[in-house]
Parts: structure tokens; C-alpha cells; sequence
């Protein structure tokens, strides 16, 4: 089913994000991640593009995403990166995914790897939802979008005006960057419908659970951390145990306050942690069937 389709049914939509293992590893890893979340009340998991995105790490990513659907039965959606593709390589993965019964791309730039070798036939995600939307009209495209701007975007409002262009070259549906201050998702949320962004958009929450956890993810992602998630930090970062639990209350009501103001979808950056998975699920259960029924 599309994605667009399921939100079409659903007021709240609830997804994950699992990634696939790293280059010459196993699948088993990933394989028992996804047979312990497959009882999760989940609407479609996303699997992300491997670092580097070379065409082994993509077919391992629309090999996942097919096991998602063909073994547990539920929607999943292919991360498919531009970086250091060309249009060739594009038109392999995008015939690969309707070989596998894959309708859900999520369209991005990537990182620019860190050696510096990339392609240049697609310089933003734009150009990529442009070209998937020329060579396949079925496919439904997902794009990403960020509450506190994008890096490299010189400011927030020239962000919003360059993410109308993208959902109006396809994208039908948004993921945001993870983030930990409701009113910058608010804000941006504001923003983007003045801007006519009409398309759901779901909160992307990844729930901190370690103490080297926020120092990697805030230098990565740049997101504002607020006073109590940092008082947390400070408290129980000695104590794994408590810093786990306060970790999960934190994200848990993160996501209620998000589902109370109307917030279309939530997407749980599990890094792969099924107890994160289960906690969160069990955590806001009721409040998705509430919101659903």
C-alpha cells in the first residue's frame, strides 16, 4: 500500500526506521531485530540507505524492505539516496523495487561522503524526486524536511520555500529531521502550511536512552537540546539503567504533547533497538487508539 494511502485511513500514523548491516556483516542481526518488532502496532517501517551507497548497500536495503512486506506483512518504504548515484543507478533501484513489490521510495540528497566522491547528475533531493516522478508515476515519494532548518540552508524560510519546490516536483509525504523541542515542530509546522505545504508530515522522535547517545546525535543532526532532556543527561549518565527509563518517559512525552496538537505521524529513529521499540509502542499504545478509532 502507499503511504499516502494509509494516511488517507488513519489520523495518527506511527512508523519506525531500521537500517541495514554495515558492509560484509550479517543479516541475522537485522533479520531478529525485525521478527521482534513485527507484533508492534507499526504502519510501515522505513529501512535506510548504507553509508557510502554503493549498489551492494542498496540492494541490501531493497532486500529488507521486501522481507518487511513479503514476510511480515507490513508496509515498508526504501531510503534511496542521490549522492553518489547517477540516472543509471537510480533506474536499477527503482526497477529492483517494483520487482520486489516495493511501492514506497523516501527520496533524499544523502551525506556527502566523507572522501569526497560523489556524482553530480543529482545535486539536491529535488532533482531525485523530479527524476523518479518522470520515469515512474506509480512509485509514492517521501522526503525529509527539518524543524530547525537544514544545514546548509541559509535560513529556515529559504528552507520552507526550497521544500515546496520538492513536494511539488512529487513528494507527498514528510519525515522530519529527529528533534527535541515540540514548539521548533510547531513553529516549522506553521511555516510550511503559510508556505501551501499541504502534505502530512511526520515527527521524527529518537528517544536518547545512552550517555554518549545525545553528544553524537546533536553533533550529527545540529538539534537544540532543551534544558530537561540536558538535566537528564547529567543526572543519570552514571546509571544506565535510569538513564534508559528516563530516556524512553522523555520521548514518550515528546510524542504525546506532538499527538495532542494534531501532529499527523510519528516515526521512531530505533537505531535498531527493539526494547526502545516495545517501550515507546507500549508507552503511547492507547493514545494512538484513541486518536484512530
Amino acid at each position: 500500500m502507499k503511504i499516502s494511502k494509509i494516511f488517507d485511513h488513519k489520523q495518527v500514523v506511527f512508523s519506525l526506521e531500521v537500517f541495514p548491516p554495515k558492509k560484509n556483516s550479517s543479516y541475522t542481526t537485522v533479520y531478529n531485530t525485525l521478527l521482534q518488532m513485527r507484533e508492534l502496532p507499526v504502519d510501515f517501517i522505513s529501512v535506510t540507505y548504507g553509508a557510502g551507497g554503493s549498489a551492494a548497500q542498496r540492494d541490501k536495503t531493497i532486500e529488507i524492505a521486501s522481507l518487511i512486506i513479503e514476510t511480515y506483512r507490513i508496509e515498508s518504504v526504501a531510503h534511496l539516496t542521490c549522492v553518489t548515484s547517477d540516472e543509471a543507478d537510480v533506474l536499477a533501484a527503482l526497477e529492483s523495487a517494483r520487482a520486489k513489490g516495493i511501492q514506497n521510495v523516501f527520496a533524499l540528497r544523502g551525506d556527502i561522503p566523507a572522501d569526497g566522491e560523489r556524482k553530480y547528475a543529482f545535486r539536491h533531493a529535488s532533482d531525485l524526486v523530479r527524476f523518479i516522478r518522470d520515469h515512474d508515476s506509480e512509485i509514492n515519494i517521501s522526503g525529509a524536511c527539518y524543524p530547525e532548518k537544514h544545514p546548509e540552508a541559509p535560513s529556515l524560510r529559504a528552507d520552507i520555500e526550497n521544500l515546496k519546490y520538492k513536494i511539488d516536483s512529487g513528494v507527498s509525504h514528510l519525515i522530519t529531521q529527529l528533534f527535541f523541542d515540540n514548539d521548533k515542530f510547531y513553529a516549522f509546522r506553521d511555516l510550511a502550511a503559510a508556505a501551501g505545504i499541504d502534505v502530512p508530515i511526520e515527527a521524527g522522535i529518537m528517544p536518547i536512552t545512552t550517555k554518549t547517545q545525545l553528544e553524537r546525535v546533536v553533533k550529527l543532526s545540529g538539534a537544540a537540546v532543551p534544558d530537561r532532556l540536558t538535566r537528564i543527561h547529567e543526572r543519570y549518565r552514571d546509571d544506565p539503567e535510569a538513564f534508559f527509563d528516563a530516556g524512553i518517559a522523555f520521548a514518550t512525552d515528546q510524542i504525546i504533547d506532538l499527538v495532542s496538537r494534531g501532529v499527523r505521524g510519528v516515526h521512531l529513529y530505533t537505531m535498531n533497538s527493539v526494547e526502545t521499540a516495545k517501550r515507546i509502542a507500549r508507552n503511547i499504545g492507547s493514545i494512538l487508539r484513541a486518536e484512530n478509532k
